[in-house]
């Protein structure tokens, strides 16, 4: 693991690594940020994926994070979107398929399989990478996400019950089996059944039964994209239906950047260090 940047922020550290990945069978790229709290003590681990074309830097440049992860004492960890490589599967042409859209699955359809293996990646080798190397407590983690990255959010705790102490998104794709953006992916990384593609869907995981942590989801009402691809009502009527006590709060005016992620990223921040300190 390669130690490409380190940056001193609000009185912690901002890293960025490079790693070959077995999960992904090429190298990827990560940052963490280390809060001031960490040099005296492991602290609890926040996950955050990012969204369609993002990599790590979006989240770390744009939402103001480190700050309230530094106010609460947790280390943020900001993977990438997707493997990169030249020898790795990519439509140049499509902004939502390839390089960049990794959609937080493991692709099981060629010529994806070889490197979308995102699901493992995120859950399995990241975590073990980052609990072997950074003083963060072992099994002490929280897990948030925007759009695509929220999507993986969701389900990375509906799939893995406990392992998570709680769960949000901003604008997630709540239901991707019945929209543009998840249709495409899913019909290119798992192929034409769509009875495995219900695997992968927030929505349908918790209609089957799926128990989730703490849940919380901002979605803005002025979203270009919350009529045609977000499907927000499903996952409220989801939950309503199942008894999921989700906080699910539209916010009026707001869009799908990161201008609303980071006026809303403390209380997400604020949000998880209760779960991961109770």
């Amino acid at each position: 693991m390669e130690n490409t940047e380190q940056i001193k922020e609000f009185g912690g550290t901002l890293n960025r690594y490079v790693h070959k990945s077995k999960s992904c069978n090429c190298d990827m790229t990560f940052s963490i940020y280390l809060p001031p709290q960490a040099e005296k003590a492991p602290v609890p681990a926040l996950y955050y994926l990012s969204g369609l074309t993002c990599t790590d830097d979006n989240v770390r440049t744009k939402a103001g994070a480190q700050r309230y992860a530094a106010e609460h004492g947790l280390a943020l960890i900001m993977p990438d979107t997707s493997p990169r490589g030249d020898d790795v599967a990519d439509e140049p042409d499509r902004y939502d398929l390839g390089k960049g859209a990794g959609f937080y699955v493991n692709a099981t359809a060629e010529p994806w399989a070889a490197h979308y293996q995102m699901y493992d990646y995120i859950n399995s080798e990241l975590p073990e990478l980052v609990e072997a190397t950074a003083p963060v407590i072992p099994g002490l983690r929280s897990i948030t996400g925007h759009s695509m990255g929220g999507h993986g959010a969701l389900i990375s705790a509906l799939k893995q019950p406990g392992v998570f102490r709680s769960v949000s998104a901003f604008s997630p794709i709540c239901n991707p089996v019945n929209c543009a953006w998840g249709e495409g992916c899913f019909g290119a990384y798992l192929g034409d059944n769509r009875d495995e593609w219900q695997n992968w869907d927030a929505s349908v995981l918790i209609s089957r039964g799926a128990s989730c942590p703490p849940m919380l989801v901002d979605q803005g009402t002025a979203d270009s994209f919350l009529a045609d691809q977000l499907n927000t009502q499903t996952l409220i009527d989801t939950c309503d239906a199942h008894n999921i006590s989700a906080k699910i709060r539209m916010q009026n005016g707001y869009d799908h950047s990161y201008h609303f992620i980071a006026s809303f990223i403390g209380e997400h921040i604020a949000f998880h260090a209760k779960a991961l300190n109770s």
